[in-house]
């Protein structure tokens, strides 16, 4: 589809003005201006990491963070990521991270989108003065993408 700008800024496809009632509803609510999705995507990325980078760190061992399993020990026996470290998010404070140093990065995950778990856990670490991403997906992202547990 051709979308062209027509009289009045309103888009026109093949020739045929819209109106305002005719916008899709993605177009109903415009889009930010460039600086504003810039500053909000880079803001995106400061907080949050996805399954693919984490799995190439770790493969090509360039892995310079914690990778923090913040789900029950329980869960975290059944399976886990490689390399992850299990704390709780209710756990976590200034006696189970003593033995990182204070620059270290984090970067937490939960059981996926359908959690919260990541979310607490990261909350828990910036409150504590901690660098911290989170790993958007968690472990049905891990899986979805087809990359190997751990148990």
């Amino acid at each position: 589809m051709d979308l062209q700008p027509a009289v009045g800024g309103l888009p026109s496809v093949k020739g045929l003005a819209m109106t305002t009632t005719s916008l899709s509803s993605v177009r109903r609510v415009p889009a930010a201006n460039s600086e504003d999705a810039r500053r909000h995507f880079a803001q995106r990325l400061s907080l949050e990491t996805d399954c693919a980078d984490v799995a190439r760190s770790i493969r090509e061992g360039t892995q310079d963070f914690v990778l923090v399993d913040v789900r029950s020990p329980k869960l975290f026996a059944r399976e886990h990521l490689p390399t992850a470290v299990n704390i709780p998010h209710a756990q976590l404070n200034e006696d189970t991270l003593s033995e990182y140093a204070s620059d270290t990065l984090f970067v937490v995950y939960c059981a996926g989108p359908h959690c919260n778990g990541a979310n607490r856990g990261a909350l828990r670490l910036a409150t504590l003065g901690r660098a911290v991403k989170e790993m958007i997906g968690g472990v049905a992202g891990w899986k979805d993408e087809g990359l190997e547990f751990e148990s």
